[in-house]
């Protein structure tokens, strides 16, 4: 049968000096740079928000062919630039070498969970 070794209450104790300020680091003010490509690489879905309209399921229903909703905003408005959900800005569209494009005409002030920071 294999020997078993009691312990006692004394090997359990912590030596008093580990409490003391010493032992703590303190936290280093100086900044250090983070390296931020892994977040650049982040694929974001940007959406473009021409307008909108709110209808009952009855009215869209009806609707046919040739028929026109009227939207919330008015020609020439710039478009709402929303990243993941979230505004990011608005902005209008161009054309660029025969494509679609969007200029960026102002940028909100968010956060990453998407709240303005006003």
């Amino acid at each position: 049968m294999a020997e078993q070794s009691i312990l006692s209450d004394d090997d359990f104790l912590l030596e008093d000096d580990i409490f003391s300020e010493s032992a703590f680091s303190k936290p280093d003010n100086r900044k250090v740079k983070k390296n931020n490509n892994f977040f650049q690489q982040l694929p974001v879905q940007v959406t473009l928000e021409l307008a909108s309209a709110e209808m009952s399921l009855g009215e869209l229903n009806r609707m046919g062919e040739g028929d026109v909703i009227a939207l919330d905003r008015m020609v020439g408005e710039p478009l709402d630039i929303r990243v993941n959900g979230a505004l990011l800005g608005r902005g209008k569209v161009v054309e660029v070498a025969g494509r679609y494009g969007v200029r960026l005409l102002e940028i909100e002030s968010i956060t990453l969970d998407g709240t303005s920071n006003e």
